[in-house]
Parts: C-alpha cells; sequence; structure tokens
C-alpha cells in the first residue's frame, strides 16, 4: 500500500512539476505576442489566428507527452510487484520475460517523450528568436547607435590629427623656406 501511495504522491509531484513548466513557457510565448501586437498599429488576423494554432499545438504536445511518461512509469511501477501463485494462468518465467520485455518498452517510451520535450523546448526557443521582431530591431538601433558615436569620435580625432599635422607642415614649412640652406 505504502508503494502505491509513493508512486501515486510522485505522479502528482511530476505532473504539478510540468503543470508549472507549461505555465510558465505559455505565458512567456503569449507574453511575447501580447508585447508584438502593443508595438504594432494593426495586425494582420492569419498571423494571429496561426500563432493561436501553434500555442495550441504546443500545449498538446507537451501534455501529451507529460501524460504518457506519467503513464508509462506508473505501468513499470505497476508491474515490478511480485505476483501471487495463484495469480494468472502464465508460467512465471514466461511472466517474467513478458514483464522485462514490457518494461524495456515503457522505459523507450519514456526516454522518447523525454526527447520530444526536449525538442519542444527547442522549437519554443527557436520561435521566441526569431519571432522576437522588437527585440532584434531594438538590438539593431542599439548597435547602430554605438556604431554612429563610435564613428563620430574616430572621425573627431581624425580632425584632431588632421588640425596637429596641418600646423606642424605649416612650422615645417615656415622653417624650410626661411632657412639659409635651402
Amino acid at each position: 500500500a505504502s508503494c502505491g501511495f509513493v508512486v501515486d504522491r510522485f505522479c502528482v509531484d511530476l505532473s504539478e512539476l510540468l503543470g508549472v513548466f507549461v505555465a510558465c513557457v505559455l505565458s512567456v510565448v503569449k507574453s511575447q505576442g501580447r508585447k508584438k501586437r502593443s508595438t504594432r498599429m494593426a495586425q494582420p488576423k492569419g498571423l494571429s489566428q496561426s500563432k493561436e494554432a501553434l500555442l495550441k499545438s504546443y500545449t498538446k504536445r507537451l501534455k501529451d507527452d507529460m501524460k504518457s511518461m506519467i503513464d508509462n512509469f506508473t505501468e513499470i511501477i505497476k508491474s515490478t510487484r511480485v505476483p501471487l501463485e495463484e495469480e494468472g494462468q502464465v508460467l512465471r518465467p514466461l511472466q517474467v520475460t513478458q514483464d522485462q520485455y514490457e518494461m524495456h518498452v515503457r522505459a523507450a517510451n519514456i526516454v522518447r517523450a523525454g526527447e520530444s520535450l526536449m525538442k519542444l523546448i527547442s522549437d519554443i526557443k527557436q520561435y521566441l528568436i526569431l519571432n522576437d521582431f522588437p527585440f532584434v530591431n531594438d538590438s539593431i538601433a542599439q548597435n547602430s547607435q554605438r556604431y554612429c558615436s563610435v564613428q563620430m569620435d574616430c572621425d573627431q580625432r581624425l580632425m584632431s590629427l588632421r588640425d596637429d599635422m596641418a600646423a606642424e607642415l605649416y612650422d615645417l614649412e615656415e622653417e624650410y623656406y626661411s632657412s639659409c640652406y635651402k
């Protein structure tokens, strides 16, 4: 009974953790959408619908992968119990082999779901990076301003150097033309 409680508690904790993760990811994606909408005057309707469809797709993938991980983990734990002699009609060595293969398949399913979650995170990051145009535009504007200030600083230094060289050249010409050795 205590093993079942531990498994149930673990599954609940895992569900809550993944639920918090889902909420965080979706809030970030939605806030990006709100920022973009507030910076634009008018937004095409099709783009908004495609964003919503993409968010729903991400949510569905996330929930499906979470459910797959939890279900497979629960079934692995359930299959670890030792059956009583009168349970089942399958021979014990055959049952052990069957349980072993089932655990391998379920472990592979958990790994697949984990990889799918990692791919989902990668897709969300890529979506945020590629579709965060206000951030990219701000970054470009900041770099442009910085490079303009560097250019102005270099221009001022070159002008100062030119003026110094002109003054020195004038002094050298004065000295040369007033010299008796010319």
